[in-house]
């Protein structure tokens, strides 16, 4: 077999490989997945491989010829049902379930030739923002393995940071792309909602989920994002983009006005990301974009807004989960069914879900629904009339990605308020159903740094346009540094 050396590997390179038949598609799938086995288990990217069946698909496409992006190995985050196999977005209430359908992403994944290699670490039911709310063990980033990837989708953004998969999936219900790529210096996107299908992923919050790439480069983004975009009947809140998606090539940025927004900057910024960020609004300026000052007066209301959107959507969407219909089942001989729910949920859920459980269910009550709920649907009303009044003014609008470069593992496990305020800049855009994008833009104290741009509706092509030429001026490598030295 043709030695691949995966770290560092782009899914457009692989696809060079490939069509030139410099690699077959076995060969290609066998490395990735003796790499996870050669660094996984000191990461933690991965709840489980499917290697005999990866190499057996990659094998079919050899066998009967392959074009695109057939072929190009990708990673599922764990919440994304597959047919027939274990599909437990982090919790044990759900270990051991198979799934008997595919979500429609993946569907269309496996239409355009995708080599699913595995299922990645999570938040449990995607509530978290450092991958260590799992049911599975923690994920650790690969720049610093005492800190954390951020999260909800940790393992695909490790994943694709470590050299593990070209391409990896996530979830976005507060920023649990942008936030995961931006501490471990991938490239991350959340589309517009709706511009694809969440039939078969596991809800957390319905009317803020998004599925969404993580990859090395924002070209590689692109072919991700491309691979999954389309309305599914399946899905009534699933629309077809007005225009497909392209594989961005921009040179420059003249004739893009990308509006900074004071009120999130006071946010919390510490002082390297502020550099790098500034840095990068540097670097917009001189490939020749115009920089004006916008303002989202109600954006600093998203966090609480959203804990209490998310978790009464969630308080909603987890009641399903009862020992009845799927799943871990604790019932003793003489247990009522009240007793069975109770014994069941309380040993299959973690403690952040059943915080969040509990939040929502309150939020809802009878008493407080308008006071809390019926307020932050309003706030929520608010902060998309800000966008769309900024978006008269400007093209974009950039923010840092994350306040904080990763933090260290068990920083912030006792403190759930410091932990929800790592999605300060990212939760606004989820509540205008807006799409996003981070890239790295530096490094602050050896640890990766993550530029965020917000377009408007069904802006995605604007979006990776605009990043991609702003990722050639910026010039960041994304292998880890303690990698890269040992490559």
């Amino acid at each position: 077999m043709m030695a691949v050396q995966v770290l560092g590997l782009t899914a457009e390179r692989c696809m060079e490989l490939l069509d030139a038949r410099e690699v077959s598609c076995r060969e290609l799938a066998a490395a990735y997945l003796d790499r996870i086995e050669e660094v996984d288990g000191d990461l933690h990217c991965f709840l489980r491989t499917r290697r005999e069946a990866a190499l057996a698909e990659a094998e079919e496409l050899d066998r009967t010829g392959r074009s695109g992006m057939q072929g190009v190995p990708v990673a599922l985050k764990d919440i994304l049902s597959t047919k027939g196999e274990e599909t437990t977005a982090g919790s044990r209430i759900l270990a051991g379930h198979r799934p008997l359908y595919d979500a429609g992403a993946v569907t269309r994944l496996r239409d355009a030739g995708g080599i699913v290699l595995g299922k990645t670490n999570m938040d449990e039911f995607a509530m978290g923002s450092s991958t260590e709310n799992s049911a599975f063990g923690v994920t650790h980033n690969p720049w610093d393995p005492s800190r954390v990837p951020g999260g909800s989708s940790g393992g695909s953004a490790a994943a694709v940071a470590a050299g593990l998969a070209p391409i990896a999936y996530g979830t976005d219900t507060g920023g649990s792309i942008r936030q995961p790529a931006a501490r471990c210096g991938v490239v991350g996107m959340k589309p517009t909602y709706g511009a694809v299908s969440r039939h078969g992923l596991i809800a957390f919050a319905s009317s803020l989920d998004q599925i969404g790439p993580f990859a090395l480069t924002v070209r590689d983004c692109a072919l991700g994002l491309a691979a999954v975009a389309a309305h599914d009947p399946c899905d009534s809140t699933s629309v077809q983009l007005p225009e497909p998606v392209r594989i961005p090539r921009a040179e420059d940025l003249r004739g893009v006005t990308i509006g900074v927004p004071v009120e999130l900057l006071a946010q919390g910024v510490e002082p390297g990301v502020r550099e790098s960020f500034e840095a990068a609004l540097r670097t917009a300026e001189g490939l020749g974009a115009s920089l004006r000052e916008v303002e989202l007066p109600h954006a600093g209301y998203g966090l609480p807004a959203y804990y209490i959107i998310a978790p009464a959507e969630a308080s909603s969407n987890l009641a399903r989960f009862d020992g009845v219909r799927y799943g871990l089942r604790i019932e003793e001989p003489g247990d009522t069914l009240i007793d069975m729910y109770e014994k069941t949920r309380a040993a299959g859920f973690g403690d952040e879900v059943k915080r969040r459980i509990m939040l929502g269910t309150y939020a809802l009550s009878s008493g407080y629904y308008d006071a809390y709920y019926g307020t932050a649907q309003r706030v929520r009303t608010l902060i998309r009339r800000d966008f769309d009044r900024a978006f008269g003014d400007v093209d974009l609008i950039a923010t840092p990605t994350s306040p904080t470069v990763a933090f260290g593992i068990g920083e912030r496990a006792d403190d759930p308020w410091a932990m929800y305020a790592s999605d300060v800049l990212t939760v606004p855009v989820n509540l205008a159903g807006l799409p996003g994008i981070s890239i790295p833009s530096g490094l602050a104290g050896g640890l990766p740094v993550g530029f965020q741009l917000i377009g408007p509706a069904f802006s995605e092509n604007r979006i990776l346009d605009a990043a991609h030429a702003l990722e050639q001026g910026i010039g960041f490598d994304p292998v880890p540094e303690r990698l890269g030295a040992s490559a």
